[in-house]
């Protein structure tokens, strides 16, 4: 039976003299090109630096936002003070330290009327404040004092 194949058979190389891609297999003679095993990566050349590394490097995008640490309405419950801002909220260890920023987010329920001092706050969480009795006050973050080796180095810096 004759089989016919749509397709054309793949030369079968370094299989004889005969075959027509006998002995070097169409590699030529010697040379790394001509091993088996040999292939060098995209972009290699010959061990000069290749130009990818040559070029300079792009910088990242690198973001230096600073990220609000949060609080939440439900913990403002528990706290039972009648005024909240960041020095209150660092002693109650809700938040790492009153100079960074905060933000309150509705979790928990809000009954206690309570005046909350704060840099950031979501609507909703406002809202209970204010459904509450209380109110919402939006303040910049807490700067640190300048340290005394600094006031010392630049006074014409300090306000005064």
């Amino acid at each position: 039976d004759l089989v016919i194949s749509r397709h054309k058979q793949s030369d079968r190389k370094g299989r004889g003299i005969a075959a027509g891609q006998g002995k070097t297999a169409g590699r030529g003679t010697k040379g790394q090109k001509s091993r088996t095993g040999s292939s060098k990566h995209p972009g290699f050349e010959g061990g000069q630096n290749p130009l990818m590394q040559r070029l300079p490097k792009l910088h990242g995008f690198n973001s230096h936002r600073v990220v609000a640490e949060v609080v939440y309405t439900g913990q403002i419950e528990q706290l039972g003070k009648a005024k909240v801002d960041n020095q209150v909220l660092a002693e109650a260890e809700l938040i790492s330290s009153p100079h960074v920023n905060v933000k309150l987010l509705s979790k928990g329920d809000l009954t206690k009327k309570v005046n909350v001092q704060l840099q950031l706050a979501s609507k909703k969480a406002a809202e209970a404040i204010v459904k509450a009795g209380g109110t919402f006050d939006k303040v910049p973050q807490v700067k640190r004092a300048a340290s005394a080796k600094k006031v010392a180095k630049h006074p014409e810096k300090q306000k005064s």
